[in-house]
Order: structure tokens, then C-alpha cells, then sequence
């Protein structure tokens, strides 16, 4: 087991951030909301605010709206790589904004193969400890790579953002464990692979 980093903050997408109809879908990343801790569950995750108010993020089962597909109910961002796109497409590319629900700090990077089947999420307080499975990299997908890169992409330019922004860079996309109880992950919680 090895450290990968610590959660930064977590959020929720109160609402699907990909908006407008074919073929002139676009990416709004109005929707996120950083919330003090996210309750996981099997179903998805819910942001949870020091005043007792329950959001419910969009890949949750339970969402109106949902966009749960089985697969993507969590998923985490890495600093690392969100440097990698402001030094690529610019400053508006702030962590956390492809919408990944942890975001954690961390001066690696880290492909599928580094992180393994599983991370580690422990509260330093009390030493609680969480298992998520690692399903997958989150794809990215058109209307986000055309907000990265600030402009309409065609061809061989859509082509190569999107393999940019793939194997990591937009994240990676994780599941709890059929069995386990809810439990909470909020910022200064440590991570390990």
C-alpha cells in the first residue's frame, strides 16, 4: 500500500453539466456544488453541508435526472493532471471542474496500472478506513474536451484533446464495494493505492 495523496475537497453535480441538444451540445460546469463530505454509497454519492442539507449528485440512482449507468456512480480527479491541463489549455481549467466527486492532492500522476483494483480513503481523526474499487479512467467526452480547449474542435484537432484527456487525465471512475456500509470522505482524508 502506498500513498497517493489527500482528498482536496469533494462536490457534487446537482445536475447533468453536459446541456443543449445534438449536435450543439456544450459543457456547464454551473452545476457543481463542493459540499463538506460526500456520504458513498452503493448507489452513487450524496453531498452532505454542515447545515444538515442532502444534495444528490446526478450519477446517483436516486437523482430525478439520473446518469448512472452501473459504473460511474464515483469518481476522483488528481491534481497532478489538473496541472497538466492549465499548462496545456489555461487557467480556466480550475480542479475540479470536469465534475469528479474527490479531488485529491497529489504531485503524481497515476495510470489504472498504478492505482491498482482498489484505493484506500481514511479519516486521520478517527482512522475509519474505506475500500472503493477502480472501475475505469472516465472517458472525456466531446462537449467537455471543447470547453477545455476554449474553442469548437474538429477532426484530427477533437481527435487528439480527446486522447489527451484520456487514461486519467479526467479522472477515474470508482465503485463501492457490494456489502459495505455508507460511509464519509471529506477533505484531509488520506488516500492510498
Amino acid at each position: 500500500m502506498h500513498a497517493i495523496g489527500t482528498v482536496k475537497f469533494v462536490q457534487v453535480q446537482r445536475r447533468p453539466l453536459k446541456v443543449g441538444e445534438k449536435p450543439n451540445r456544450r459543457y456547464d460546469p454551473d452545476g457543481l456544488q463542493v459540499v463538506d463530505s460526500l456520504l458513498v454509497t452503493q448507489d452513487g454519492v450524496i453531498g452532505l453541508m454542515a447545515g444538515g442539507e442532502r444534495l444528490v449528485d446526478v450519477h446517483h440512482t436516486a437523482h430525478p435526472h439520473t446518469r448512472n449507468r452501473g459504473d460511474n456512480g464515483i469518481s476522483i480527479g488528481l491534481t497532478a493532471y489538473y496541472e497538466q491541463m492549465r499548462i496545456r489549455f489555461g487557467n480556466h481549467m480550475t480542479d475540479g471542474i470536469a465534475g469528479e466527486n474527490i479531488i485529491i492532492e497529489s504531485d503524481h500522476t497515476y495510470t489504472l496500472a498504478d492505482l491498482g483494483t482498489y484505493l484506500i480513503f481514511e479519516n486521520p481523526a478517527t482512522g475509519a478506513q474505506i475500500q472503493l474499487d477502480v472501475v475505469e479512467p472516465a472517458a472525456p467526452c466531446v462537449p467537455f474536451s471543447q470547453f477545455a480547449a476554449g474553442r469548437k474542435l474538429e477532426g484530427s484537432d477533437q481527435k487528439e484533446v480527446l486522447q489527451f484527456l484520456d487514461n486519467g487525465v479526467r479522472g477515474f471512475l470508482l465503485a463501492a464495494a457490494h456489502g459495505r456500509s455508507d460511509f464519509t470522505i471529506q477533505a484531509g482524508d488520506r488516500v492510498y493505492a
